[in-house]
């Protein structure tokens, strides 16, 4: 039974190898959950999935393998063989009792007699209306309901954690921890356990305390959102991931641009008319070690890339791909995240005069996309 779980779990994209495999047997032999679903979802879960990305995936297969089991007898008698659960059963039992169930014909016969008196039991409840029946059974509430409780795997709670979807700000700042870095900087205010021991016993048992500096997140983030027009569509999105960074990084600075980077920008969309800060400036006051990040989805007109003039709000005195080059001069890392599918990249000339202009460190955004461009500025 849990081989054809372990294969159902492989067609539905979850990476389950025989490692975790026998660590559930194992789980299960230890006798860790006993007849629950519930249960077994949440040891299966812990035993099967190393990442919380597949989350989702992993409730899509076991909806679809226990689809209307209700306990677990069945898969713990496949794994514990009968005669052991007889033997464990007699233990439990006086010499009398045993005697008695011998003079019943044996404990087969016992159980059947037992199964014959339930079932009549049961319909006599049945001829009164099934009320009383229905409401004893798993899942009820109150006499006579029928409606059951949504099982934790159909509610799907991890559906956004797919590494396929556009993501939330809860999953974006699981994928921006992969670009932080922490440091140990300042004074010596936090206690260094390590050290203190190892003192500790050089000094033969004399108390020893060794502090060190508190860790402080040392990553910076130049970080450029593209507004207006075509984004218009992604603002949601936009706004989760701008949220997700504030929390993230200590060291983030952020500005605004329209469709593509030019000889200013801005911090206020209120006042960006005659509230522009020049790029120079930009280029000039945040060091080389700033991992610059660009949002946008790059779907402009190829002439407001190349071309001085190409702008369509302002007379731009040099063309959009020289700043872009500017950027790439000035900073050891950059990346640019767009928020358009990626199977509808290589339909627009804009995106691939973009993707080139930044050596193809462009990814998309969904958690998959932000990790690997995480992964990139992080190394």
């Amino acid at each position: 039974m849990l081989i054809n779980f372990f294969l159902t779990l492989r067609r539905h994209e979850v990476p389950v190898t025989i490692r975790e495999l026998m660590d559930l047997i194992q789980a299960l032999r230890e006798r860790l959950i006993y007849a629950s679903v519930d249960d077994f979802y949440l040891l299966a879960r812990t035993c099967m999935v190393k990442d919380e990305k597949n989350y989702d995936k992993y409730d899509r297969a076991f909806s679809a393998y226990f689809k209307g089991l209700e306990n677990l007898h069945g898969l713990l008698a496949s794994l514990i063989p009968d005669e052991w659960l007889r033997r464990e059963f007699e233990k439990h039992l006086t010499p009398e009792e045993l005697a008695q169930i011998k003079s019943l014909g044996g404990l087969e016969k016992l159980i059947k007699a037992f199964g014959k008196t339930r079932a009549e039991q049961t319909q006599g409840t049945k001829g009164k209306g099934g009320d009383e029946e229905n409401a004893n059974r798993p899942g009820q509430r109150g006499r006579g309901k029928k409606h059951k409780a949504k099982k934790t795997w159909e509610q799907r709670q991890y559906k956004n954690l797919d590494d396929s979807v556009e993501l939330g700000t809860r999953n974006i700042k699981l994928a921006l921890r992969r670009l932080r870095r922490f440091a140990r900087t300042g004074c010596a205010e936090e206690l260094d356990l390590d050290n203190t021991i190892r003192s500790t016993a050089h000094n033969g048992g004399m108390l020893d305390i060794r502090m060190m500096p508190e860790r402080h997140n040392t990553v910076k983030v130049l970080l450029f959102f593209d507004i207006g027009g075509s984004m218009d569509a992604h603002v949601k999105i936009s706004e989760e991931l701008f949220s997700a960074t504030r929390t993230e990084f200590k060291h983030m600075a952020s500005y605004y641009f329209h469709n593509f980077i030019y000889e200013s920008v801005w911090k206020d969309n209120r006042r960006r008319m005659n509230r522009r800060i020049p790029t120079w400036e930009i280029l000039n006051k945040y060091a080389r070690d700033y991992k610059v990040v660009f949002v946008g989805d790059a779907t402009v007109a190829p002439y407001e890339i190349t071309h001085a003039g190409g702008s369509v709000e302002h007379w731009n005195e040099e063309p959009g791909a020289l700043w872009m080059r500017r950027f790439m001069v000035c900073y050891d890392k950059l990346v640019w995240i767009n928020p358009t599918p990626e199977q509808t990249w290589e339909y627009s000339t804009s995106v691939a005069m973009t993707r080139d202009l930044v050596d193809g460190q462009m990814y998309p955004l969904t958690l998959r996309g932000l990790e690997e461009g995480m992964h990139y500025l992080s190394k």
